[in-house]
């Protein structure tokens, strides 16, 4: 009988642009330069914020938006609607100057950044920081619990938060047992788009009251916020309902008067399981 064989979970064209990246500047030198950065800013005091946090998402650079005075013009507007933090995604294969957006969101802002994207090696942590992050992503689906405590404590010994994505209850029970306490609960489906509110809610409720959970899709306009604050979500992530709107600010001001809502004034505790 022969070996069965092992299923790489993550994608090749990720790897194969990580190893192009660590061949231009080796780990060595990105990890020495992740070390002689500023500090990164503190990512829970900013989610344990008064009300129910939101995360405006910018993605990747455009053709038409590729000048670094609109980046920064866009990530100052977010912080003055009130962002508790600014998304920005850091996948050079998915998203044309995702890195080169993140380095230019972090002086324009005082808040943290907090980055998107499939983090699985140890030089993307390190890449991240050097590029501004203070939030990295780890998805429990694609790590193993080795791997993901390890990629954690990489994160936190940078004096990063590293936030676990995760899609099901007992991805978000993994990553309780590996220690992680800041949660992002995706549950927007790869196929169709559409995100399941029912199975944020199960999933929250699941959560110890120490932990922080933070919606990761679903947030289309001010009463989706209530929802997902009444569910126990300390912040969440918006992108189309910002993105999409002839009114950015407007509709991000919005947003962030409903996480101010008398409603969501003070974190929720969970249900117990």
């Amino acid at each position: 009988m022969g070996l069965s064989a092992v299923v790489d979970p993550i994608p090749a064209l990720a790897r194969h642009h990580l190893a192009l990246r660590e061949a231009r500047l080796p780990f060595q030198e990105i990890k020495a330069r992740s070390r002689a950065v500023a500090p990164a800013r503190d990512a829970v005091a900013a989610l344990l914020r008064s009300g129910c946090g939101v995360i405006p998402e910018l993605r990747g650079l455009t053709s038409s938006d590729a000048r670094e005075s609109g980046v920064q013009e866009a990530a100052r507007g977010y912080e003055e609607e009130g962002a508790h933090l600014i998304a920005c995604h850091a996948e050079p294969q998915r998203f044309l100057g995702a890195l080169a957006t993140m380095v230019q969101v972090r002086p324009a802002v005082s808040v943290p950044v907090m980055a998107r994207g499939l983090f699985f090696d140890p030089y993307q942590i390190h890449e991240a920081r050097v590029f501004g992050a203070d939030v990295i992503p780890l998805h429990v689906k694609y790590l193993d619990e080795y791997r993901l405590v390890a990629l954690a404590d990489r994160a936190e010994s940078l004096g990063m938060v590293a936030l676990a994505e995760v899609r099901t209850p007992e991805e978000a029970g993994r990553a309780l047992d590996a220690g992680l306490r800041v949660l992002g609960i995706n549950t927007r489906d790869r196929h169709t788009g559409a995100a399941d509110s029912e199975l944020f809610a199960e999933i929250a409720a699941g959560l110890p009251e120490s932990a922080l959970c933070v919606g990761l899709a679903g947030v289309e306009d001010p009463s989706d916020l209530l929802s997902y604050a009444a569910n126990g979500a300390d912040a969440v992530v918006v992108g189309r309902a910002v993105r999409g709107s002839a009114g950015i600010r407007e509709s991000l001001r919005a947003l962030t008067a409903a996480g101010q809502h008398p409603a969501c004034a003070a974190r929720r505790v969970k249900p117990a399981r």
